[in-house]
């Protein structure tokens, strides 16, 4: 094993167990931030976003002026293409059908939410799925790109602070009108809460730490193919051995605190990915479910009409499909690509807003009546 592995291990799971606790004692959910802003015209979960990009870009940048972030971007971000957007279409119309997003789904599946648990199946599916049209995509995703630059600021030649200075400072305003007009506040009689402003900036602060000593900001469904891919060779072994998709190692880095490179993939194998996604994983479910059983919530719940769990199948599906699609999650392109101003998590976000409206609608007409 190489010698970084325990270091990426340690982390992984520190950085989920913190990140699975705060979420669960806020309810910060990114799902739930557009559907509300949709549904209800309540956008106040949404106004969460801002603090949270605004923090995670000012310590990334920190971060990379003093040396600590390497490397810069970080591994598996890409160069921009139009099957970005379409990738975050779908995925905004599956998380809202799903109910939660990748991570949502973990920490509320932790915190003892059956349909939650569904949603995680689906996302198995949809992520095994993905192999069978991985070459086909592959090639228009690389016939629709538009640029090899991986940030807005390679894009324009120019240091990283320079188009996040005016990005932080709007943020900063809106920050600051919001808090005078008490706007980032809500009052909860719920034991133990965490007001989300809060816990925006701590999630920003886990980010950064995973970065620093993983070498990324937290990502985790590369490995829901890797699981996806270990229950179908299970059933279709050769199958499994014959898609090149699983035999792809796309993960290919030096981490910090490392002189030399550590590999992994989508395949079922035990590798890099493994070691940095799935101890993540682990941490989540742990963090919500220590979280939910300190105010003596841990329970079952599975009592829910048959609609909602088959909309939280197929919003899963959908879900694990467009991971694949992008590629990556809401987390990893809205916590970790945005604050440093990766084209690709701005084309996901252009994607993810008209899906969340479109989920949105379907859930209202064909789930929640």
């Amino acid at each position: 094993m190489d010698s970084a592995y325990p270091l990426i291990i340690a982390a992984s799971l520190a950085c989920g167990l913190t990140a699975g606790y705060v979420m669960h004692r806020a309810d910060f959910c990114v799902t739930a931030m557009f559907r509300d802003a949709f549904l209800f015209r309540d956008f106040f979960l949404l106004r969460m976003l801002v603090p949270l990009v605004a923090a995670s870009a000012l310590l990334f940048e920190l971060g990379r002026a003093a040396g600590l972030l390497t490397p810069y971007p970080f591994p598996l971000l890409g160069a921009p293409a139009l099957t970005n957007v379409f990738g975050g279409f779908v995925f905004g119309v599956g998380m809202v059908l799903a109910g939660g997003c990748v991570v949502g789904s973990l920490y509320k599946f932790g915190a003892g939410s059956l349909v939650s648990g569904v949603a995680l199946l689906g996302m198995l599916i949809g992520a095994a799925f993905y192999a069978e049209i991985h070459s086909d995509w592959s090639a228009l995703a690389a016939a629709s790109r538009v640029g090899d630059s991986q940030t807005l600021a390679q894009a324009i030649g120019v240091a990283p602070a320079w188009p996040l200075l005016p990005a932080l400072l709007l943020a900063l305003w809106l920050i600051w009108r919001w808090w005078r007009a008490g706007l980032l506040t809500r009052v909860s009689h719920a034991a133990g809460h965490i007001q989300p402003w809060r816990a925006a900036l701590i999630l920003a602060g886990v980010g950064f730490v995973s970065w620093s000593l993983v070498g990324m900001p937290l990502g985790i469904t590369t490995s829901y193919v890797k699981l996806g891919a270990s229950l179908e060779a299970l059933i279709w072994p050769e199958h499994v051995r014959g898609l090149a998709y699983f035999s792809s190692l796309p993960l290919d880095y030096v981490p910090p605190f490392s002189d030399h490179a550590i590999r992994g993939g989508p395949g079922p194998a035990l590798d890099a990915v493994a070691a940095v996604q799935y101890p993540l994983i682990a941490g989540i479910i742990l963090g919500a479910a220590g979280s939910a059983l300190r105010v003596r919530e841990l329970r079952l719940a599975w009592r829910a009409p048959a609609r909602q769990y088959a909309s939280a199948l197929a919003g899963g599906i959908l879900l694990g499909l467009a991971a694949r699609l992008v590629p990556a999650c809401n987390v990893w392109h809205l916590w970790g690509g945005l604050p440093i101003l990766a084209l690709q998590s701005l084309l996901f976000l252009i994607g993810l807003i008209p899906g969340a409206w479109l989920g949105s609608r379907l859930l209202t007409r064909y789930v929640v009546r």
